[in-house]
């Protein structure tokens, strides 16, 4: 927002309604991309740090490359109730952080691995959230499920916090709070910035979701940062359940990446596009498959699917290979895959060893397998035809191990799978793959992985292509994924801004902007069919200083609003579904991000107007607003009311304009309560 330095051009309101503002009015405009500034990086106190100054520069530098990294994220065109665009811990206000207490969940595979792969970018990014949060001044909780499958050292949390401590250079101690069911004391923040709970995977509550357990892991918590996208199909206390008592709850950068790899292998921007499909359960991934047939030029099946393709195809298949009920899935995908037009290749040989004799070791074509052996490995014309078909791509994804045997010591395939990517990666090629044993493989062979576009996830990948739901991204606050062109929506983009939280069908803005042509008028509403009338009422009328956004803005307010290149002088809710404002219910829209944002982008004299025909909702948002609003905003005392001693609230509706609502209950004889918020230049 732009910053208002003289109290003479403040546009005041005088008695709740508009008076004369400036001729001069703002005319400098900022991008409307809601960038982030990582000049420069406040001190704080640090445990334990080497060096202060080269840990500050550090992080400054790592600050910069995941935003180089990431920037290309914002826009990207795709948005859907599988794949909503969320708020992210890079886009969140750095200023919100200090100060704050954030739990992160952090992925146990990637930072509790037998050694951290610095080459790894998922490693990075999930070290780089939790220096992102300290160097911002926030306190940390740690908290994960770990087992000695993912490290066989990993037995106990003091462990664990001693590889964090190493990792970080930041001392981390472990708190015990969950076993003995008590909230955390905040006060052992006086000892460490870094708290590490327990081993979740001890506790029974954390996979049943159970709420009780959720508020005990948030307790203390302003700020919920989700980095643990490989559980994101999962419903978990720890991923979903905490969200719905943190005030933030955002996406740390390592869970970003995976998100915007996620959107990137949607994407129809790289022609050829080819996928290479490995392992099983073709029948339980059928819909998966579909999208991809749907996006890509061509299926290359790698891994024991591919016997499934080729038993559709006629082609004979050793019937131990032969999943059930499998055939008709794989039959319905060739018969897509031709309608259009989409290649699909299967192995043409492989090696195979003999069943009582695994050391030896034959190569045959992939319809000549005879009795008694057992393929290990596709085989070198395989290689060949795959080799020749990815250096004509542009854009390939690997997804799935090329192992038919999870047990088999053979890699010749992967191996040479893995080569020709890393190679074809350093050319014009777009190359992601997916999965822990794909991942793995490439970590083997490649010296320089920072090309190629990894995602340790498989199964929540797997969960995304068959156009699920995924719980743990579900979660996560709302944020607005388009740059608005301020210039294309107002004829006068400088001009002063009243916002309208939830304006349903328009009447108020509409009429306020008839009314008022010195003054744009936004309208922010989640339901879309809504926002669309409006648009069309705001064409056929000619208005110019209107403008209305499907959006959900509890979550999305600050990032819109703060692109504006003009003043934000009111913002108005009225009459808001008392349904979502029960206080146990996550979703109602007076809630304390919102606040937090308001208070912080109104102008110095600006206002809020909050009105319900349900007195209990309009004391309950007078409430958040005054003890949300960091002290910054005040009631507004109507003479007339101030006798009656009715709490500052307005008998009459100071704009003269009402809303379809406000209406309706007046009409019937129903009362509405109404009052008035500033946000004056000082507060005594």
């Amino acid at each position: 927002m732009a910053q208002v330095h003289s109290h003479s051009e403040v546009l005041l309101l005088n008695k709740f309604s508009f008076c004369n503002f400036p001729s001069k009015l703002l005319q400098r405009k900022r991008s409307c991309s809601f960038t982030r500034n990582d000049a420069v990086l406040p001190n704080h106190r640090r445990v334990q740090s080497s060096s202060p100054v080269a840990l500050k520069v550090a992080v400054a530098d790592d600050v910069k490359k995941s935003s180089n990294d990431t920037e290309d994220h914002i826009c990207d065109g795709i948005e859907s109730d599988v794949l909503p665009h969320i708020q992210t811990l890079r886009r969140f206000p750095k200023v919100e952080l200090a100060g704050k207490v954030a739990l992160v969940r952090f992925d146990s595979t990637i930072l509790l691995n037998q050694e951290l792969d610095p080459r790894s970018r998922s490693v990075f990014n999930a070290l780089f959230t939790i220096k992102y949060l300290l160097e911002f001044g926030a306190k940390v909780i740690l908290a994960s499920d770990w087992s000695n499958k993912i490290n066989s050292n990993v037995l106990s949390a003091e462990y664990v916090a001693d590889v964090f401590s190493s990792a970080l250079k930041y001392q981390v101690v472990t708190v015990k709070s969950l076993s003995y069911k008590i909230s955390l004391d905040v006060g052992a923040f006086k000892k460490t910035d870094i708290l590490l709970l327990e081993n979740l995977s001890e506790f029974k509550e954390e996979v049943a979701n159970c709420l009780k357990f959720a508020q005990l892991l948030s307790s203390g918590v302003d700020i919920f940062v989700n980095d643990s996208f490989s559980l994101s199909h999962k419903i978990l206390a720890s991923t979903v359940g905490v969200a719905r008592f943190c005030y933030a709850c955002v996406a740390g950068f390592h869970f970003e990446e995976s998100l915007f790899q996620l959107r990137k292998m949607a994407k129809l921007d790289e022609k050829p596009y080819a996928a290479i499909i490995g392992g099983g359960n073709l029948c339980n991934k059928a819909a998966a498959l579909h999208f991809l047939a749907s996006r890509c030029d061509g299926l290359i099946f790698v891994g024991l699917m591919s016997f499934q393709i080729m038993h559709a195809l006629g082609l004979p298949v050793p019937p131990e290979l032969v999943e059930k009920g499998a055939n008709d899935a794989a039959s319905d995908l060739i018969q897509f895959a031709r309608d259009k037009n989409i290649t699909i290749l299967y192995p043409k040989d492989f090696w195979c060893t003999k069943i009582h004799h695994p050391n030896q070791v034959e190569m045959f074509p992939s319809h000549g397998i005879p009795d008694g052996w057992e393929p290990v490995d596709i085989g070198p014309r395989s290689v060949e035809e795959i080799t020749s078909t990815i250096t004509k791509c542009k854009k390939v994804i690997w997804v799935g191990p090329v192992k038919f045997r999870f047990s088999s010591q053979y890699s010749y395939g992967a191996s040479k799978l893995t080569g020709m990517l890393c190679k074809v990666s350093q050319g014009t090629c777009n190359v992601t793959v997916i999965g822990s044993m794909a991942c793995k493989a490439i970590a083997k062979v490649s010296s320089s992985i920072f090309g190629l576009n990894m995602v340790e996830s498989g199964s929540a990948v797997w969960e995304f292509l068959k156009g699920r739901v995924l719980p743990g991204v579900s979660a996560l606050d709302r944020a607005f994924p388009f740059d608005i062109d301020w210039s294309a929506a107002y004829h006068d983009p400088a001009q002063p801004l009243l916002v309208d939280i939830g304006s349903g069908n328009g009447l108020f803005l509409l009429g306020m902007a008839r009314k008022r042509k010195d003054l744009n008028f936004l309208g922010l509403e989640v339901n879309e069919k809504l926002v669309t009338h409006c648009r069309d009422s705001l064409q056929l009328s000619g208005i110019t200083n209107g403008y209305f956004i499907a959006t959900n803005a509890t979550s999305t307010f600050r990032s819109i609003v703060a692109s504006y290149p003009g003043k934000l002088i009111l913002v108005s809710i009225q009459c808001p579904n008392p349904d979502f404002n029960r206080p146990e219910h996550r979703w109602r829209m007076v809630q304390r991000s919102l606040v937090e944002a308001v208070s912080d982008l109104l102008v110095h004299d600006g206002k809020v107007f909050l009105q319900s025909d349900i007195e209990e909702v309009m004391l309950r948002m007078k409430q958040q607003f005054l003890e949300y609003g960091k002290g910054k905003l005040v009631l507004v005392q109507d003479e007339c009311d101030t006798k009656t001693n009715q709490g500052g609230r307005l008998g009459e509706n100071p704009f003269g304009v009402r809303s379809d609502w406000e209406q309706h209950v007046i009409d019937r004889g129903a009362p509405m309560y109404r009052l008035m918020l500033s946000k004056p230049s000082c507060v005594k």
